[in-house]
C-alpha cells in the first residue's frame, strides 16, 4: 500500500510570519539552532513528565538526548530528539497553524520595527520558522511516544505558502528536523561552527546534546556530548560565571538583551528547593500589563519540568520575573489545582517574592542606572503590589519612584525616602497630586500654595496612581495626602487670616453658588490658590476626576457627582465678578471660572464651542470697556 502525500496551505498568519521572519532575521540567523534545540529540549521534558504515568513509553530508550548532525555533500543539517514526538494532528497544529494569542502582536511589531526581530522570534512560539532563514526546504519526521512504528508522519515545506504531509514508518519515537541549507549557508556545515553555537546558546540544556566525533576532520559513527548537560540552576553559584547566567536567561526568555539582575538560591531544611530568578531589562513583547497568560517562571520537580507556574509561584505584580524553581518535595503528579492549595507552594511563593524584592532593593541601592531602567519598564506593574500585598506594602513603597516639584523634568526619580529627607521641620504630611499627564500635574493650580511655601509635591501621572494611592495612606509614619482632596489644615494665625478673607468674599461666593447651581456641590475660598482664579476640589475619599473620565470612557457607569469649586478672591476675575452688574456678563464669568478649573484638570468640556464664545465675549467686552475708559479720560 502507498501512503498518498497530502498538500495543505499554511494559515494566513503562518504565511505572514514565514515571510517576515525570512526577510528580517538575516543578521541574527544563528538563532535558528538555539530555537530548534530549545524545542527538542521541551519535547524531552514533556516525555519525561508523561512517562511518569506511562513508563513503558521510555522502556526501550530511556536516555533522553538531542543529536545534531550534518551531511556536507547533501547540504543538510539535522536536529533529532527522542522526546515525546508528534502525531499527524499535532504536526498540523504546531507547524501549520499558530495558536499563540501574541501572533498578531508579533506580526504588527515585526512589520513595523525590523530592528526588534531577533528579540521577538522565540517569544511568540514561532521559533521553528527561523529555520527558513538558512534553509530553502525543511523536513520534519516525527512519531509520538506510545504509537506504533507505522504511525510516523513527515511534514515538509519550502516556506512559500504550502506544506505536505505523509505517513511514514519510523523505527524510533521522537522528532527529526532536517534543514536543506541554502547555497550561501555553508558555514552551518562546519563542525566547529555548530559546536560553538551549542556552547554559546545551549550549553545549559539539561539533556545531552551530541554530535559525531571528528577524526581528521571527518565525522565518525561515534557520538560525543558537546554541552555540559546539567541544569544550570543545580550547579553551585561559585562555579558559574556571569556569562553563563546571562546565556541561560537568553535561552529561557528568548531575549537577546542581558538581564538587569538575577538571584540564585538554594533552600534546605524542612523544604528543599532551588530558585533562579531574573529581572529583565525590558518588557518582553508578549508581556501583558493585564493578568492573562502569565508566563515566565518554570516549575521543575527533581529536574522534571512540570509547567509554567508563574501564577502560582509569584504574585501578579511580579509577573515580569523570569526564571526557574526546582522543588525536591512536591509530588510529580502535581496539578494547577493542587498548586493553588499546597502549603509548600505557599512557602515557595513567599520565598520567591522575598528574593525578588531583595533583588530590587539591591538594584535601587546600587545607585546605578539599572534601577531607572527597571522602573521605566515595570514600575507601573510593581505599583499594583501596594494594593495586592499588604504584608510587603512598606517594602514595595520604598521601591516606588515619582516625579516631583523638586526634581528636574518628568523622569520618576524621587523615592518616598528622598521626599522625607527633604521635608520641612514641622511638616508631617507627604503631599502628592494625581493627573493624567505630567504637565497637568506640574501645572495644576491646586499645588500653588505649597509650591510658594517651598513644600515638595509628588507628581503622579500613571493611570494606576490614583488607584494605588488609595491603599498607600502612610509611609514611615508619615501620612500621604492628595493636595486636591479634602480640607487643608492651617496653623492658628493662618486660620484667623483665612476666616477674614472668607468673610470679605462671602458676597462673591454666594453669587457664584447661585449662578452655577448644581454644576458644583459647593463654592469655597481656597487655601490652595495663589495665582489662579479657581480650581476643583474633591472630598477626601472621592475618585479623582481624570480616573472617573477614564473609567467612563471604558464603559463603566459612574454615579453623578459634582466637585467643589474653590476660588481666589484676590484674582482680577473674581474682583470683576464681584462688581459686575450685568447678569449676562456675570453668568459668563461664573461659567468661565468653572470651565477654566475643568480644563486645568484635563477635562474635556461638555460644550467647547460655547466656552470659546463665552471667552471671546468676555475678552471683547473687556477691550471695549478699556477703550470707553480711555475715551472718558481724554
Amino acid at each position: 500500500m502507498t501512503n498518498p502525500t497530502e498538500t495543505r496551505k499554511f494559515e494566513a498568519d503562518v504565511a505572514q510570519v514565514l515571510h517576515l521572519v525570512t526577510h528580517s532575521l538575516y543578521s541574527h540567523k544563528d538563532i535558528f539552532l538555539r530555537e530548534l534545540v530549545s524545542n527538542a529540549s521541551d519535547a524531552c521534558d514533556k516525555l519525561r513528565f508523561e512517562s511518569i504515568a506511562n513508563p513503558d513509553w521510555m522502556a526501550d530508550d530511556s536516555e533522553l538526548r538531542i543529536d545534531i548532525s550534518f551531511d556536507a555533500d547533501a547540504r543538510t543539517l539535522s536536529v533529532h530528539d527522542n522526546g515525546i514526538g508528534m502525531d499527524r494532528d499535532e504536526l498540523v497544529a504546531n507547524l501549520g497553524t499558530i495558536a499563540s494569542s501574541g501572533t498578531r502582536r508579533f506580526l504588527e511589531t515585526l512589520g513595523a520595527d525590523k530592528k526588534a526581530d531577533s528579540r521577538m522570534i522565540g517569544q511568540f512560539g514561532v521559533g521553528f520558522y527561523s529555520a527558513f532563514v538558512v534553509a530553502d526546504r525543511v523536513s520534519v519526521s516525527s512519531r509520538r511516544a506510545g504509537s506504533a512504528e507505522d504511525e510516523g508522519v513527515r511534514w515538509e515545506s519550502d516556506g512559500k505558502g504550502e506544506y505536505t504531509l505523509e505517513s511514514i514508518p519510523l523505527s524510533r519515537r521522537g522528532t527529526t528536523v532536517t534543514l536543506h541549507l541554502k547555497e550561501d549557508e555553508g558555514e552551518f556545515l562546519e563542525d566547529w561552527k555548530l559546536r560553538s553555537l551549542v556552547s554559546r546558546y545551549s550549553d545549559h540544556i539539561g539533556f545531552p546534546i551530541r554530535m559525531p566525533k571528528q577524526v581528521e576532520g571527518k565525522p565518525t559513527e561515534d557520538w560525543e556530548v558537546v554541552n555540559s548537560a546539567s541544569a544550570l540552576w543545580t550547579r553551585p553559584k561559585s562555579e558559574l560565571k556571569d556569562e553563563e547566567y546571562q546565556n541561560f536567561y537568553k535561552s529561557l526568555s528568548h531575549d537577546f538583551s542581558d538581564p538587569l539582575a538575577w538571584t540564585h538560591n538554594r533552600v534546605e531544611g524542612n523544604q528543599n528547593f532551588t530558585s533562579l530568578l531574573y529581572v529583565p531589562a525590558k518588557a518582553p513583547f508578549d508581556f501583558a500589563n493585564g493578568r492573562e497568560e502569565r508566563k515566565g517562571l518554570k516549575l521543575y520537580i527533581r529536574r522534571v519540568f512540570i509547567m509554567d507556574a508563574s501564577e502560582q509561584l509569584l504574585p501578579a505584580y511580579l509577573r515580569f520575573v523570569r526564571g526557574v524553581v526546582d522543588s525536591d518535595d512536591l509530588p510529580l503528579n502535581v496539578s494547577r489545582e493542587i498548586l493553588q492549595q499546597n502549603r509548600q507552594v505557599e512557602r515557595i511563593r513567599g520565598a520567591c517574592t522575598k528574593r525578588t524584592l531583595d533583588l530590587l532593593d539591591k538594584l535601587a541601592a546600587d545607585g546605578s542606572d539599572k534601577y531607572a531602567t527597571f522602573w521605566n519598564a515595570f514600575g507601573s506593574v510593581l505599583k499594583e503590589g501596594i494594593a495586592e500585598d499588604a504584608g510587603n506594602r512598606e517594602r514595595i513603597a520604598k521601591l516606588l519612584r515619582f516625579a516631583s516639584t523638586h526634581s528636574e523634568g518628568s523622569a520618576p526619580t524621587v523615592s518616598l525616602d528622598d521626599y522625607i529627607g527633604r521635608m520641612k521641620a514641622d511638616q508631617e504630611v507627604i503631599w502628592y497630586i494625581t493627573a493624567d499627564s505630567y504637565a497637568a500635574a506640574k501645572g495644576s493650580p491646586q499645588i500653588e500654595a505649597l509650591r510658594a511655601q517651598g513644600v515638595e509635591v509628588l507628581l503622579m501621572s500613571d493611570r494606576i496612581d490614583e488607584w494605588m494611592a488609595g491603599y498607600l495612606t502612610e509611609y514611615a509614619g508619615k501620612k500621604l495626602r492628595h493636595i486636591g482632596k479634602g480640607e487643608i489644615e492651617l496653623d492658628a494665625a493662618a486660620t484667623e487670616a483665612h476666616k477674614a478673607v472668607e468673610e470679605a468674599a462671602s458676597a462673591v461666593v454666594a453669587r457664584l453658588k447661585e449662578l452655577l447651581g448644581d454644576r458644583v456641590s459647593d463654592v469655597k475660598v481656597s487655601r490652595r490658590l495663589t495665582e489662579s482664579p479657581s480650581c476643583l476640589v474633591l472630598d477626601e475619599y472621592d475618585m479623582a476626576l481624570h480616573l472617573r473620565r477614564a473609567l467612563k470612557q471604558s464603559g463603566h457607569e459612574m454615579p453623578d457627582s459634582a466637585p467643589v469649586l474653590e476660588i481666589n478672591p484676590n484674582h482680577a476675575l473674581l474682583q470683576r465678578l464681584e462688581v459686575e452688574t450685568d447678569d449676562s456678563r456675570a453668568n459668563d464669568l461664573a461659567l468661565l471660572l468653572l470651565e477654566q478649573a475643568q480644563v486645568a484638570e484635563g477635562a474635556q468640556l461638555d460644550d467647547p464651542a460655547a466656552f470659546v464664545q463665552r471667552l471671546n465675549r468676555v475678552i471683547l467686552e473687556r477691550s471695549q470697556d478699556d477703550r470707553d475708559s480711555a475715551d472718558r479720560s481724554s
